[in-house]
């Protein structure tokens, strides 16, 4: 019988937040047991294998971005939409390192697939900046791109203690929403 209060949901909110103390890579099914006080087995009764708890997190973690970043850039345009789409996406990534890490690389199965749906919807998100510039429509690819780029680039070194130069972070992300700013205008 499974223990009471716990339930898929539950799994996949202490795995996310295990994953974002421990490192995704470093999240186990066995790991996970432990946090939630069941043996190992017992999960299986809420998610499949590690693979689905994965996924799992991947999708909330998408769902969370697109969220954090579709409230930012709300009643904003141009500059000022890049700016708190950019700050949004930094501050989830840097409070949610392991479960952000849950996101890169998976697939979904099909256009129905959950991990699809929230994908789009933090796409939807980023596509609401580029609309404050006048991108052509053969280009919006291309500026999605290099606006996730910039924005994972910088969080995940940021969240991996990958910038030891002495010039201030914060200062270099803004010049980073600057020069994002200036290219896309120039489009």
């Amino acid at each position: 019988m499974p223990r009471a209060g716990l339930d898929p949901a539950a799994v996949v909110t202490a795995g996310a937040a295990l994953a974002d103390e421990v490192g995704f890579a470093n999240l186990t099914m066995g790991l996970l047991a432990e946090r939630v006080g069941v043996r190992t087995p017992s999960l299986y009764k809420h998610v499949g294998s590690q693979e689905d708890l994965n996924r799992r997190i991947a999708v909330r973690a998408l769902g969370e971005a697109a969220d954090a970043v579709g409230g930012a850039v709300q009643g904003h345009a141009g500059r000022d939409a890049l700016a708190a789409a950019a700050r949004a996406f930094r501050a989830f990534v840097l409070a949610h390192p392991g479960r952000y890490a849950a996101t890169i690389g998976v697939e979904p199965s099909g256009p129905d697939d959950p991990l699809a749906t929230a994908g789009q919807r933090l796409l939807g998100a980023f596509m609401a900046v580029l609309r404050g510039y006048e991108i052509p429509a053969s280009d919006v690819d291309h500026a999605l791109r290099m606006l996730r780029s910039l924005c994972h680039g910088f969080a995940t070194l940021q969240a991996d203690n990958g910038f030891q130069w002495s010039a201030d972070i914060d200062e270099s992300f803004e010049w980073l929403i600057t020069f994002a700013d200036r290219g896309l205008r120039a489009m």
